[in-house]
Parts: C-alpha cells; sequence; structure tokens
C-alpha cells in the first residue's frame, strides 16, 4: 500500500507499507481527501514543534467508513466522515474538566503519531464525524474550522467587540469566518493584498488592513478612533504576536492561534496598564465538529473557494516541494486520494 513519507525535513519519499490492522475500538477508513495544513508545512520546513522524523503526514481528512469494527459508536459502512485527529488519554485533568483538545498527552495524527497520507488508515471510531450532505473536500476542511471556531470560543467574542484577525491564511480565514457569525466588527490585517482581497470578496469583510507603515492609523478609524478589544493572531510570527500588546485595547484580551517554536516577549507595565487578557488556543473539542458540520451542512459556511492547488497522492513527494512549500500562492492545497 502507498505510503508518502516525511523521511526527513524537506524530504518525502513513497514507500510501500502494510495495510492497517484494526485494534479494538477502531475502525478502517479510506482516506479520499487531504487537506493540506500550516502544521505540515512547518514540519517540511523543519519548524514545527513536538514533531519527529520520519512521519507519515495528513490530519484534515475526509475519509469513507470500510469496516466500522467492534465498537462502530454509530457508524456504518459507506459513512462519509470528517476525522478528529486529537487522541486524548480521557482521565487526565483537562479531559475530566472537559478540554480533551489540550490532553496533557495529546497524541495528535500527523503530527505525534503516523497520519493519513495512504489510501486505508485505522481511526478510533470515535474520532469519526459523519455526514450525510457533505463531499469529501468539505469533511476535510473541518478540522482547520475547528482550529478557528474554538479561538473564537477562547476569545469570548461578542457583538459590540471590535476584532482585529492578523494573517488571513487558512487558520486565519477559519478564524475570520466564525468571527463574523458573532456580528462583532472584523477587520483582517495581512501582508498580502491578494489575500485581504479574498477577504472582502469571498468572505465578506468590510473592514482590510495593510501591514506596514500606516496600519495603526488605519485601525483606529476602523474603531471610530479606538483600538480593538480582541486581536486574533494566526500568523505564527514571533515578531507578529509579540506587536498584539500594542495594538489591543485596554481591557481587551489577546488570542494566539498561530504557534511558533520560539519565546514571545512583552513588556509587562504595558501589560499591565492595559489589563490585558492573553490566551492560547489549541485545536478543538468534539462538540465543535459536530457544530461545524451542521453549519456547513446548512449552507453557513463555505469552504470551497479556499481550495487553489490540487494534486494526487503519488505526487506528493514531487509537486509539494515545487509547487506548494514556500509558494504564496497558496490559500489551500488538497490531496486527493482515488
Amino acid at each position: 500500500m502507498l505510503q508518502i513519507v516525511l523521511e526527513k525535513p524537506g524530504h518525502f519519499i513513497a514507500v510501500d507499507g502494510p495495510e492497517p490492522v484494526l485494534k479494538p475500538g477502531e475502525a478502517l477508513v479510506r482516506v479520499h481527501r487531504i487537506g493540506v495544513c500550516g502544521t505540515d508545512l512547518h514540519a517540511f520546513a523543519g519548524r514545527q514543534p513536538y514533531f519527529s522524523y520520519p512521519r507519515i503526514l495528513g490530519h484534515e481528512l475526509g475519509v469513507e467508513v470500510i469496516d466500522a469494527g467492534s465498537e462502530p459508536h454509530g457508524l456504518a459502512v459507506g459513512d462519509r466522515c470528517s476525522v478528529e485527529p486529537y487522541i486524548n488519554c480521557g482521565h487526565c485533568i483537562a479531559c475530566r474538566r472537559g478540554k480533551p483538545n489540550c490532553c496533557t498527552t495529546l497524541n495528535v495524527m500527523g503530527v505525534h503519531s503516523n497520519g493519513g497520507m495512504r489510501p486505508l488508515f485505522a481511526v478510533p471510531a470515535r474520532k469519526l464525524h459523519r455526514s450525510k450532505k457533505l463531499g469529501y473536500e468539505e469533511l476535510a476542511l473541518v478540522e482547520t474550522l475547528g482550529i478557528g471556531a474554538h479561538a473564537v470560543e477562547r476569545a469570548e467574542m461578542r457583538r459590540e467587540d471590535f476584532v482585529l484577525v492578523i494573517g488571513a491564511g487558512p487558520i486565519g480565514l477559519s478564524v475570520i469566518q466564525f468571527a463574523l457569525v458573532t456580528g462583532a466588527t472584523v477587520a483582517v490585517m495581512d501582508v498580502s493584498e491578494t489575500r485581504l482581497a479574498f477577504c472582502r470578496d469571498q468572505l465578506g469583510v468590510k473592514h482590510t488592513v495593510t501591514a506596514g507603515d500606516g496600519a495603526m492609523e488605519r485601525i483606529k478609524q476602523i474603531g471610530g478612533g479606538d483600538l480593538p478589544t480582541i486581536v486574533m493572531d494566526a500568523t505564527g510570527s514571533p515578531k507578529s504576536m509579540a506587536g498584539t500588546f500594542e495594538i489591543v485595547a485596554h481591557g481587551g484580551r489577546i488570542v494566539f492561534v498561530g504557534l511558533v517554536q520560539a519565546d514571545i516577549a512583552f513588556n509587562d507595565p504595558n501589560f499591565h496598564r492595559r489589563e490585558i487578557t492573553l490566551c492560547a488556543s489549541r485545536n478543538a473539542p468534539p462538540g465543535t465538529f459536530r457544530e461545524i458540520i451542521a453549519l456547513v451542512e446548512a449552507g453557513k459556511i463555505d469552504t470551497r473557494p479556499w481550495i487553489t492547488h490540487r494534486f494526487a497522492l503519488a505526487e506528493t513527494p514531487v509537486v509539494f516541494p515545487r509547487d506548494i512549500a514556500g509558494n504564496p500562492a497558496v490559500l489551500k492545497a488538497m490531496i486527493e486520494v482515488q
């Protein structure tokens, strides 16, 4: 069976691997679509925390149930599902308090253990979320949407908030989708005019800001003279993340959605003077997957315009380094598995 393995930073290989053998509680799925995530790009570049090589990537997955296993959790052969790729222990303090997304021993498929860049894959049945309406590409993007949905939950966003989302890559887009649903005033800042145009034209964002000179004045203009009450940083850039402490309003909240392998420093007197609340956001809980599937089924969220590049699984060792990694034109790449 074909497997695509990231052998070391910058180098994928295609190998012949064994077909999976089901353990109790697992289901056998056929992988149809794999979304390329920022995590995959960071791993390819050698900049992903909590990562070791070699590794089979792939955690944004649209799959078909082939064998529901011994504990099917309501699944049936032929079900189309999104995969919740976060394997939690169920008994640590985070799991006991209803936060399995930040389990103390969290194992993320495609990051800490092998993922879905292969035709067949064994997955805990409880981590499969089915839909009778959605296609495999839509299901593959549910995990990305979950990152944004949970980040908005962490922000405790309300209609009266002025929200600045920094970074309009796929993670930033997922944040924007759910920020708009709250009815808050939403502005998006990025260095790319193309991505800002996408936010305006495809997502209906009314306020965009080009990062750099004049950005602060533009932000205050949008806020009627006030700074944002909530700043969501989805860049994964230490400089951008550190800069959020100067952009947020007094009494405001910062949510770091992007992840970077670096220390972030801030001025403590400024932090206290503004009484800033700083939050991290990691992954998404199971209920969020089900809520997102319902929203997409209802037509309230459409991720299909995000996909700018498609290629076949077998082409990954050539296409990924040539056309995807480091390419600013890539908004979202989708791998097709036949």
